[in-house]
């Protein structure tokens, strides 16, 4: 079930965002080197930004979003390592995508992780420049909402 998250959600939130972070292997090194990088805001969640995908209780994947400089930019997305390609990601950005559409956004941006670049692409997002990370640097992506569904 994909809902809008709660501060009770975070200790959920929270660890899918440090297991789906520690399970990419390109991502590992950087991070265990960097660990507040492994610490979920808990900002998304309490200002009701916060997407979560709940199965029998447990959080098993999450999507924030956020106004960065007037622009609508997808935080997090984040799904467990165990739930991974069975339509949790893509679930969660159809909530994401008509809670903003509802909102009356027309464009919703990303700095991707170069892991997941294939999922981004195959949602709808369309590459438009780079942007320099903490770690490297990275593609910036962005995807227009109005009137339509990701796939």
């Amino acid at each position: 079930m994909i809902r809008l998250g709660t501060p009770a959600d975070y200790p959920g939130a929270a660890n899918v965002f440090r297991s789906a972070s520690l399970s990419n292997e390109g991502d590992r090194e950087n991070l265990l080197a960097n660990p507040d990088y492994l610490i979920l805001g808990e900002d998304g969640l309490a200002s009701g930004r916060t997407h979560v995908a709940d199965e029998a209780g447990s959080i098993v994947g999450f999507a924030t979003w956020a106004e960065t400089a007037g622009e609508i930019e997808l935080e997090d997305l984040f799904v467990d390592p165990g739930w991974m390609r069975r339509g949790v990601a893509t679930a969660l950005m159809v909530a994401v995508v008509n809670s903003l559409r509802s909102r009356g956004v027309t464009r919703l941006a990303v700095t991707a992780n170069p892991h997941a670049l294939d999922f981004y692409r195959s949602v709808g997002f369309r590459e438009v420049g780079q942007a320099q990370t903490a770690f490297a640097a990275a593609p910036r992506m962005e995807l227009p909402i109005a009137g339509r569904q990701p796939a």
